[in-house]
């Protein structure tokens, strides 16, 4: 973004977005704090792989949306702090906490302000964690990779897991029609989609509900293209060293488009008769 006044905005916006899915997404999920209590967790084997032993850890979960992977991580012993951007998500996550009875902690702001508040007070963490749907909604990756860098105790690791940025160039059933490389945000007009209702059960482990019925998002919101080679340079610019950059052919939990095949574990796979094409990207990076 050219200003930081822009930025602002378009993530302003952003929040809006969020708060307004947000009860929507809920209304899906059946006894969430009593799930969490069961020892029930929403992780995917993935990201765990990459994240590997937690307990004892300082963990801080960016973006981490109302709080249920924050939860799930602090049940297998981790020290974790979630933050998001969105009031409605954070309010969420703390009722859900009290609720569970996990200690997981949950502040509010914006990531960018947040990151670089913390690395100003010598905040520092042994795992920096962010998964499905995040980096997109950041409209200065540069900017998330040095903060991120910053709260990094020495030997601590990054661990990302995304939906591969080469998944927003197709359409609803599975055709490539946008480029790879667009500049500038993407303006999303519906807002955030209420993609829990999309997934057919797949985000509702806890027990799937038909919840809010069509949702239509009064609020638009905006995306940025984040390639591979653009995290990766942000991230090498940061001073972090990628140790591992890891693509999958299918999606934990969601439908990205319209025709996507079923797989075992609450995964999606390219529609039938589409080539196997990455759908996931994940990466772990270690400060230098």
């Amino acid at each position: 973004m050219s200003t930081d006044e822009e930025r602002r905005a378009l993530h302003e916006q952003n929040r809006r977005s969020w708060n307004a899915v947000t009860a929507a997404h809920n209304s899906h999920k059946l006894d969430q704090a009593g799930f969490l209590r069961r020892g029930g967790s929403t992780l995917y084997p993935e990201e765990l792989a990459l994240l590997g032993e937690v307990a004892g850890r300082r963990l801080l979960h960016l973006q981490c949306n109302c709080g249920q992977d924050s939860l799930s991580l602090a049940s297998l012993g981790a020290d974790v702090l979630g933050v998001d951007i969105s009031d409605a998500a954070i309010q969420t996550a703390q009722e859900l906490a009290q609720a569970s009875g996990l200690p997981a902690r949950f502040e509010r702001a914006d990531v960018l302000d947040w990151l670089d508040a913390a690395v100003a007070e010598g905040r520092r963490f042994d795992r920096v964690f962010s998964s499905y749907g995040t980096i997109p909604w950041l409209a200065d990756l540069p900017r998330w990779a040095r903060g991120v860098a910053g709260v990094l105790a020495e030997g601590g690791e990054l661990v990302l897991m995304e939906f591969h940025p080469l998944c927003w160039s197709f359409n609803a059933e599975g055709k490539v029609v946008e480029p790879y490389f667009i500049e500038g945000p993407i303006p999303e007009r519906g807002g955030v989609n209420d993609y829990v209702a999309r997934s057919d059960g797949a985000l509702s482990p806890s027990g799937h509900a038909p919840g809010v019925v069509d949702f239509e998002n009064p609020e638009p919101a905006f995306a940025f293209q984040q390639t591979v080679g653009a995290i990766v340079q942000a991230l090498a610019d940061a001073n972090l060293f990628v140790k591992r950059l890891w693509e999958l052919p299918y999606s934990n939990g969601c439908k990205l488009f319209e025709g996507m095949e079923p797989l075992p574990g609450n995964r999606f796979g390219m529609p039938k008769g589409v080539p196997a094409m990455p759908l996931m990207l994940g990466v772990v990076a270690t400060r230098r």
